[in-house]
């Protein structure tokens, strides 16, 4: 027999995240697990991660240390009364105590979030050849708010779309969710970047020095040796890891370009994408929902367009058998398609009008990545029949679904793709400022994205020949669409850096210089943004302090025939807690509970209408109402840092007549509707007040997750939580 323990035990009991503004009693216990009684001394210090800095007086509201008499075999605890200040991102704690020989302390990171919620506007800035163009960013000429704070401005300039491409590739591999079309975008970004990083030494080399540029700063380093850290920043408050400086953001860039790192995330993507693939050969949205025919050819999809790019390697027989399955699955589907329409229709009502499905469109394009390598199933009548349907009545669809018939007819000599590209042609709006594009109003479904037709539309022209002017001028467009660090989602992401890629990765070495006067200042991108020769593409940032007024006026000068493109980026903060309700055909109500046994049984009752204490069973209830049938929706649901959530393993659920996945975070609990039809629904989940204190809840928001623009958001609130 054998006692591991020590004498004297220190156990904190530390949240999960700390957040900016916050007022919270820390419980530190101790335990005496020896024979006899002891006398004790503890304390605890605080410190700034990024720099080691002590911040104990500027956080801890008692800052004696304690003294505490404990008996033998007994326990004791005291409290910390801390104030969140606004100056730090990582907190760490160094708790102590000491009686006599006896010693016990434990020291631990914890996120700081901020209580203010980030707002991001931009001002795209598109310049042709051999002009000078003035552009003003009157938000910010004319800004008189006094609770705004500024964060950033950050302008960035290319002469070379392809680097918005490469810019855009972290996000993809960056993205929380474990949903299928999210785990595939990781595998996609990896993909293509190893693809990127072997394709011209040229290129290599710039990442490579962007790598090796010596850090600034210690807030990467920091984080990547606290990979949950990172996790919880990156869900709740991503901004945080962009770079302080503009060598930072480049290094952050070429990390993801690092060889070694590539080959392992892109295996634990396939292997993740590999297991969530189901018996049939489909992919459900998330694991435990049903199989889901969109995600599906959606993944076969990219997997072709990542084939055409010269990225993925069909050699591998992994990856060769993880789409001979879901191909099997897609060929099954169609053929069952084509029967359904038999039973229904006699041939002549089958040849005479329109009986295809955006589906069935989505189906055919996908297909025709990989005709050459899996051969059409035995029946090839569904096949025959839907592509002869949808080349005959191709004016009954959308001009998305025009461009994926018009693709799927290039090799065939009817023609019909020419008729299809010179309509287009027809219905599409020029102007210098957009470039090429088509009206068509947005909607909730994901053939309705406009990122994605415009990206689908440069696919088409891209093969077209005589149409390079179109494809220039329709990625003007493209890129008015790209907000920050990314286009609207991951889809739209993806189909963006396909499109830009296109033409093949040797773009990547123009380096067109582009003059600029941001305010009364003139940027000088050689010297000012320390870019590297051959990128063609620079980006420089101004932080909180420095950003005046006067930057909103910007004018660009390029001497030389051809596009360029660029974007100027401001983000300010407003506080969580004076954000009123906002709502769109989405609309959110968000009401917490205290959950109490009564005489008469279990009761809720209103925290407006009862104090919270420390132990309370607290129920969120969230009322949702949806006046039109919306598919892919995300809920994300902030919770204070007193609450701990009851509902800890993530899982699909069925609840008051909803299906979703429950996903619990650290700081929010999220909840992915595949379906969302039309009506007012009421779920409830439940939360436990660990700490005492005063505590912004933060707020509920829900959003179309591939049509972001269909986004509303509860008020926020604070809660008080007593002992």
């Amino acid at each position: 027999e054998f006692i591991s323990q020590k004498d004297l035990m220190l156990i904190p009991n530390p949240p999960r995240f700390f957040r900016v503004g916050d007022s919270i009693a820390f419980p530190i216990k101790i335990s005496n697990l020896s024979d006899k009684d002891l006398e004790v001394e503890s304390n605890i210090q605080f410190y700034d991660v990024l720099t080691s800095k002590e911040i104990t007086k500027e956080i801890y509201l008692n800052s004696e240390t304690k003294k505490i008499t404990i008996k033998a075999g007994e326990s004791a605890s005291y409290v910390a009364n801390l104030k969140i200040p606004q100056a730090y991102q990582l907190i760490s704690y160094r708790v102590k105590a000491k009686a006599g020989r006896f010693t016990d302390g434990e020291e631990r990171a914890i996120p700081v979030l901020n209580n203010r919620i980030m707002i991001s506007e931009s001002l795209p800035l598109p310049i042709r050849g051999k002009q000078t163009k003035t552009f003003q960013f009157k938000k910010l000429l004319n800004n008189k708010s006094k609770t705004l704070k500024n964060y950033s401005y950050t302008l960035e300039m290319t002469s070379n779309p392809a680097w918005y491409a490469i810019q855009a590739l972290p996000y993809l591999a960056d993205f929380p969710h474990e949903c299928a079309e999210q785990i595939f975008s990781r595998f996609y970004a990896n993909t293509l970047a190893s693809h990127i990083a072997n394709s011209n030494p040229k290129i290599k080399k710039v990442f490579d020095a962007w790598r090796n540029t010596p850090k600034s700063e210690a807030l990467l380093s920091n984080l990547d040796k606290n990979k949950e850290l990172k996790s919880i920043l990156l869900q709740e408050t991503p901004w945080v890891i962009n770079a302080q400086n503009e060598r930072e953001q480049k290094r952050k860039i070429a990390m993801l370009f690092d060889l070694k790192e590539l080959v392992y995330s892109q295996k634990s993507a396939l292997k993740k994408l590999k297991n969530m693939q189901m018996p049939s050969g489909a992919w459900a949205w998330f694991k435990g929902m049903k199989e889901d025919r969109y995600i599906t050819q959606l993944i076969l999809t990219e997997m072709g367009h990542l084939r055409k790019l010269g990225a993925l390697d069909l050699k591998d027989y992994q990856i060769k058998n993880m789409l001979k399955k879901a191909m099997a699955y897609m060929d099954r589907q169609i053929v069952n398609d084509y029967k359904k329409l038999k039973l229904n229709f006699d041939d002549k009502q089958l040849y005479t009008s329109s009986h295809i499905t955006q589906l069935q469109i989505q189906y055919l394009y996908a297909r025709s990545f990989f005709n050459d390598i899996f051969p059409l199933p035995k029946d090839k009548r569904a096949i025959v029949y839907f592509k002869k349907n949808a080349q005959t009545f191709w004016l009954n669809q959308t001009k998305y679904f025009q461009a994926m018939i018009a693709i799927t007819a290039l090799s065939d000599s009817n023609n019909i793709a020419h008729k299809i590209v010179k309509s287009l042609k027809e219905h599409a709006l020029h102007s210098d400022e957009m470039g090429m594009y088509w009206k068509q109003n947005n909607g909730y479904y994901w053939y309705q994205a406009d990122v994605e037709r415009q990206a689908l539309m440069i696919e088409l022209f891209s093969q077209i020949k005589n149409e390079e002017q179109s494809v220039a001028d329709m990625k003007v467009y493209l890129l008015k669409q790209k907000q920050t660090q990314n286009w609207k989602t991951t889809r739209a992401t993806a189909n963006a850096i396909y499109a830009l890629l296109m033409q093949g990765t040797d773009i990547l070495a123009n380096n067109e210089i582009v003059q600029i006067k941001v305010g009364d200042k003139e940027i000088k991108p050689t010297t000012d943004t320390s870019t590297e020769a051959g990128t063609g593409y620079f980006k420089t940032s101004w932080k909180e302090k420095e950003i005046k007024a006067n930057m909103g006026n910007i004018t660009l000068s390029k001497k030389t025939e051809g596009v360029a493109w660029g974007a100027v980026y401001w983000q300010y903060f407003e506080d969580l807690d004076k954000i009123t309700a906002h709502k769109t055909p989405l609309y959110l109500e968000k009401q917490l509970y205290i959950k109490k046994n009564t005489d008469q049984g279990e009761k809720l009752i209103s925290i407006d209408k009862s104090d919270i204490k420390v132990g309370d069973k607290i129920i969120v209830r969230i009322i949702l109402r949806v006046d039109r049938n919306m598919e892919y929706v995300h809920l994300k649901d902030m919770r204070a840092s007193g609450f701990e959530p009851l509902n800890v393993l993530s899982g699909y659920r069925w609840k008051e007549g909803l299906s979703y996945y429950e996903s619990t975070k650290d700081a929010s609990s999220n909840f992915f509707f595949s379906h969302l039809y039309k009506g007012t629904y009421v779920f409830e989940y439940p939360l436990r007040a660990v700490h005492e204190g005063n505590f912004s809840n933060g707020i509920a928001t829900i959003q179309c997750m591939y049509a972001p623009e269909f986004t509303s958001h509860s008020k926020g609130l604070r809660v008080n939580i007593k002992k």
